[in-house]
């Protein structure tokens, strides 16, 4: 039975990173959540998805801030917003969030400007008082390296700070740098630490040091790929395309055989991340509807929980905790 893991709260219902989307994932029983981290301009770990917060608070409706939208070039791509690097902790609190996909989730997006941006420990106290996990994201470390930012002391420091610091506390850390989790292996932290794997490209760190010598993806889910990761690393995360294996056509072969040669290895398997609307799902699982209806959800997702994986990131707890705790039921 995999862990069930509450991406970014509870998504699905509620706008991202809030206070109330991390309640509602407890609440429906998941046993972790997931916060991603990046840095505010004094060095404070805020909760955002990415440090560009346009989309996802109400930064662009704020007058007094109108002056610090700017251009970045963020892992080779040019976004023009606001950026948390460009805040301090207390200003980025004063800032709601908002529904990033709110064409799809317009019930999420009822809820807009109705709760301030959270700070890690903010997520680490709900986590704690309900008696959850941490799956804690470490975000575009080496752009944030450039401009003077430790990631990987940044996370051990306010760990350690906020009582997360022992081997005891039900806490694991994941990013797709490698070289951020191999910083944080050198300094002794006791926490598992999973590599975050994509289904194309090559991580950005890796990128900047080796060019276009840079190791893909893909080459990381080789036998001689997971042979080096089971020496720096506790487990992979993949997007969940990768262990679905879809055929041209749409259709799961899947569970993909890397999935055991990664558990040969002693290395966990998470996939990420179940989601039930149509725009999600591979097409051969898609529904009659539109976009944002519901497709054969459980079809998918049966694949994933046929994989034996060691856990499962899910934008909806509870139609997660039920159908891979459940064992399907409803299906």
């Amino acid at each position: 039975m995999p862990l069930i893991i509450g991406h970014r709260g509870a998504p699905g219902y509620l706008p991202e990173h809030s206070r109330g989307s991390y309640l509602r994932a407890i609440r429906a029983g998941v046993d972790a959540v997931e916060p991603d981290v990046v840095p505010s301009k004094d060095g404070v770990l805020v909760v955002r998805h990415e440090n560009e917060i346009g989309s996802t608070t109400d930064v662009s409706r704020r007058p007094e801030f109108a002056a610090r939208r700017t251009t970045r070039a963020v892992d080779g791509e040019e976004l023009t917003g606001w950026f948390t690097e460009d805040f301090t902790a207390e200003e980025l609190q004063t800032l709601r969030c908002r529904e990033r996909l709110s064409a799809l989730r317009p019930d999420s997006a009822t809820h807009d400007d109705t709760e301030p941006v959270l700070l890690l420990r903010d997520v680490l106290e709900l986590a704690r008082d309900g008696g959850a996990g941490v799956v804690l994201e470490i975000k575009h470390a080496a752009y944030f390296a450039r401009r003077g930012f430790d990631m990987a002391e940044l996370v051990r420091a306010e760990l350690a700070d906020a009582g997360w610091g022992d081997a005891e506390r039900p806490l694991v850390i994941e990013s797709f740098e490698p070289l951020v989790l191999a910083r944080l292996r050198d300094s002794g932290i006791p926490h598992p630490l999973v590599q975050l794997v994509e289904a194309e490209g090559a991580p950005w760190d890796l990128r900047e040091r080796d060019g276009d010598d840079a190791a893909r993806y893909a080459a990381m889910l080789t036998p001689a790929g997971l042979d080096a990761l089971a020496e720096e690393v506790g487990g992979i995360s993949t997007d969940k395309r990768l262990i679905l294996d879809p055929d041209a056509r749409g259709r799961a072969r899947g569970p993909a055989r890397f999935v055991e040669e990664a558990r040969d290895r002693g290395l966990r398997v998470f996939a990420w991340t179940c989601r039930p609307e149509n725009a999600f799902l591979l097409p051969g699982f898609r529904g009659d509807g539109g976009p944002a209806d519901p497709g054969d959800y459980r079809g998918e997702w049966g694949v994933l929980r046929a994989a034996g994986l060691d856990g499962v990131f899910v934008d909806h707890p509870d139609l997660g905790v039920e159908f891979f705790r459940g064992g399907g039921a409803g299906s």
